[in-house]
């Protein structure tokens, strides 16, 4: 099982890093916190301090066709929000 799929790169997650120290990732649903601190321990090298985990539900999406209106959802998905100890950071742009 891939516990981390992404990280979350987005104006507001990048403020909060600056600010918290904290990182968000989007995660396999069935991954719980113990093992989400160790898949980001053992990846970035970093001493993990907490871990909140959010589910989100998929948005209801539809559009209108020829045929008529088409409804469908988007993929649920969870997303984990890590909090480093003081000192350590993640850089993910180093591989660019």
């Amino acid at each position: 099982m891939i516990i981390i799929k992404k990280p979350v790169i987005t104006e507001k997650m990048t403020a909060i890093t600056e600010k918290l120290n904290r990182y968000a990732f989007i995660v396999d649903k069935r991954a719980n916190k113990l093992q989400i601190k160790q898949a980001v321990q053992d990846l970035y090298g970093v001493q993990v301090e907490s871990v909140n985990t959010i589910n989100y539900e998929g948005k209801l999406k539809s559009r209108y066709t020829k045929t008529g209106v088409i409804s469908g959802r988007r993929d649920a998905f969870k997303k984990a929000i890590v909090t480093l100890a003081k000192g350590e950071t993640i850089d993910f742009f180093s591989n660019i």
